[in-house]
């Protein structure tokens, strides 16, 4: 058998792969008589990237009507692998040659049955060796896997509105974490779920990931902001409110909660700047009913006129 299954926790349903990949039933069906995938429901993400790199074969070998075998290829990878290649499909770039299969590996061009290098000079044939640019396939791989990992955070967030598919959707975005650990938006997602389950010491910490992976993501320190105030941080929960506010000034929300810390501080001068300003950015409803009780509660309680000098707010003379 050509691949042997690793330890990995499965991520992908059978279903799931097909539709990542664009593959069909028939096709898989192909490989796995052939002994190139084990028949199974789940796959690992390894799996996945060697699915990617069967599909790529075949369909470069489709645009150049040079059909190349599943037992052919079979044959190959299993050549490699005598020769050390633990997983031929992932650690070396197959390319084809002829009718059968060739592989990239630090920098040469090995025929896997013969283990010789690979050249081409038998120019009247026509059939030289294809031969694919580093630079194109490390490009390729990118979009590849950049349009896969959408593809997952997007189920993820679908999975996070369904509470008997929570569990689902933390194991997505582990997964896109596991190959892209600065992926903002699901550090924040999972960070929330967490939130909302308290476990408010693992949402900071990938609230604060978040905001290290993209120190312009307003969201990333709102959210920190929030979970440290529910930790009561205020300190720290009122410089990620501030934070927020300085990327998106019209930022309502920061505004509220800003405001709210501040009053939990005593200090209600700097919280009625924040309160009027939510009122202005979201005049309707009952947050900005109550933003405006407050604002009028400091403003009778402190006696303060609103005159500006130099940006601060000071008692009437």
């Amino acid at each position: 058998m050509v691949v042997l299954r690793d330890t990995d926790v499965t991520r992908y349903s059978r279903q799931d792969v097909l539709r990542i990949l664009h593959l069909n039933t028939r096709q898989m069906a192909s490989w796995e008589r052939a002994g190139l995938i084990l028949p199974t429901e789940q796959y690992s993400f390894e799996e996945l990237g060697q699915l990617r790199t069967l599909r790529d074969l075949q369909s470069s070998a489709l645009k150049a009507r040079k059909r190349i075998s599943a037992g052919s290829i079979r044959a190959s990878v299993e050549a490699m692998r005598a020769a050390g290649l633990r997983n031929p499909l992932l650690e070396a770039t197959a390319v084809r040659s002829g009718s059968r299969l060739a592989f990239r590996h630090h920098g040469a061009l090995i025929e896997p049955l013969t283990q010789q290098l690979a050249f081409d000079f038998d120019a009247t044939a026509r059939q030289r060796l294809e031969v694919v640019r580093p630079e194109d396939v490390a490009q390729q791989s990118l979009q590849q896997r950049s349009a896969e990992l959408q593809e997952m955070f997007l189920r993820a967030v679908q999975m996070e509105e369904n509470p008997a598919t929570v569990q689902h959707a933390v194991e997505l975005y582990e997964v896109i974490l596991a190959a892209h650990p600065e992926h903002a938006p699901s550090l924040i997602n999972l960070g929330t779920i967490h939130y909302n389950m308290r476990q408010y010491a693992q949402a900071e910490g990938l609230y604060r990931r978040a905001t290290a992976a993209d120190p312009d993501y307003a969201l990333a320190f709102f959210d920190l902001g929030n979970v440290l105030d529910e930790m009561q941080q205020l300190d720290e929960a009122i410089i990620a409110y501030q934070k927020a506010i300085a990327l998106v000034p019209q930022y309502a929300d920061a505004h509220y909660n800003l405001a709210l810390a501040y009053e939990r501080q005593g200090h209600k001068r700097r919280a009625l700047r924040h309160w009027l300003m939510y009122v202005r950015l979201d005049p309707v409803g009952p947050w900005a009913n109550h933003a405006r009780d407050q604002a009028r509660k400091i403003l009778k309680s402190e006696k303060l006129s609103i005159v500006s000098r130099r940006g601060r707010l000071v008692k009437a003379g």
